[in-house]
């Protein structure tokens, strides 16, 4: 029986608070068992007070793996959005917690929302999808990147050089931010990134005693819509600089999943929907991969050839890769069988 546990995460604030509600909900379960949380800086971090270079992966994750192959730590807690599908050799993906909001939300001052921001408006983001999503529907923003953690990106509101920014909801409500004025995107219209509001858990494959202790954390809708949403990942391949969304809703007894690829400039869009019924992981991400590959005869593939011409350059500031890093097999570990 493990009685100590050492959890290793993002130093921000946002990582350290979703770490801190696996941690409530393992002592709830488990109240002896005794849990260190060790902050870790990953490039990413390091990187927080300039813009992104294009194309880079997992500039939130490698320095938590490393730290779980040496040893350091022994469960490392991800945004599931940071998460590239290609884990590291010898690390395996646990239990999927109940997820947050996958949305997107625009945050202002006076509680405006799309259609009412003003002519022109500055908009902060660090994401080319939701740059490109919202120059779909208002291509006269003036879209800028932003970078930092929550608070700094906050922050440019007060300051007046911003009317907006866009967030993950979910960051929003983790943090209680509720002190500033948010609208809420609709998921299928503004499609979020794969993984969005899921806390990813991972871990050493050989670790069968951790796995055993993480299981009652497993929620299965939330397990079966990460493993949807990792497999059209990986089927678009999106390590390329591409605006692009893929999100699985539980719906009955199956998903609805939307999904979108998007020019840099959002004026060509690929939209897909389909209900699909799974019921274990591996259908999950075999399902995905399908739905990855209907995006892409539908049109998407031809978007990505453009986009591929495309001097990147003038996008430099936005992470174009974000949620969507793709670069091999997805692998998503049931664990144990009892």
């Amino acid at each position: 029986m493990i009685d100590k546990l050492t959890i290793g995460a993002r130093g921000s604030p946002l990582s350290l608070a979703q770490t801190q509600t696996v941690a409530i909900e393992l002592k709830k379960l488990y109240p002896d068992l005794v849990i260190n949380i060790k902050p870790i800086a990953t490039k990413g971090d390091n990187l927080e007070a300039r813009p992104l270079s294009l194309g880079l992966k997992g500039l939130f994750v490698k320095e938590i793996e490393l730290a779980l192959l040496t040893g350091q730590i022994d469960l490392a807690i991800h945004s599931a959005k940071d998460l590239p599908t290609k884990l590291t050799r010898g690390l395996t993906l646990g239990p999927t917690p109940v997820r947050g909001p996958a949305t997107d939300a625009l945050v202002t001052l006076t509680g405006a929302d799309l259609t009412t921001l003003p002519l022109k408006a500055k908009v902060g983001t660090s994401s080319l999808r939701r740059r490109a999503l919202l120059l779909a529907d208002r291509p006269d923003l003036e879209v800028e990147p932003l970078r930092g953690n929550l608070d700094t990106r906050l922050s440019k509101l007060k300051k007046g050089s911003l009317a907006a920014v866009v967030l993950a909801k979910a960051g929003l409500e983790r943090l209680r931010r509720s002190d500033y004025q948010s609208h809420e995107l609709s998921p299928t219209s503004f499609t979020p990134a794969p993984g969005q509001g899921t806390l990813a858990l991972e871990f050493r494959e050989d670790d069968l005693a951790l796995h055993k202790l993480l299981a009652p954390l497993n929620h299965p809708p939330s397990a079966l819509a990460l493993g949807l949403e990792r497999g059209a990942a990986l089927a678009l391949n999106l390590g390329c600089s591409v605006p692009a969304g893929v999100y699985a809703r539980p719906f009955s007894d199956g998903f609805f999943v939307t999904g979108v690829i998007a020019s840099l400039d959002g004026q060509e869009r690929v939209r897909k929907e389909a209900f699909i019924m799974v019921n274990d992981l591996v259908a999950a991400q075999a399902q995905g991969l399908s739905f990855g590959q209907y995006l892409l005869n539908a049109g998407g593939a031809a978007i990505l050839a453009r986009v591929a011409q495309t001097d990147l350059k003038d996008q430099e500031g936005f992470n174009a890769t974000e949620g969507l890093n793709a670069t091999a097999s997805l692998k998503i570990n049931e664990g144990p069988k009892d």
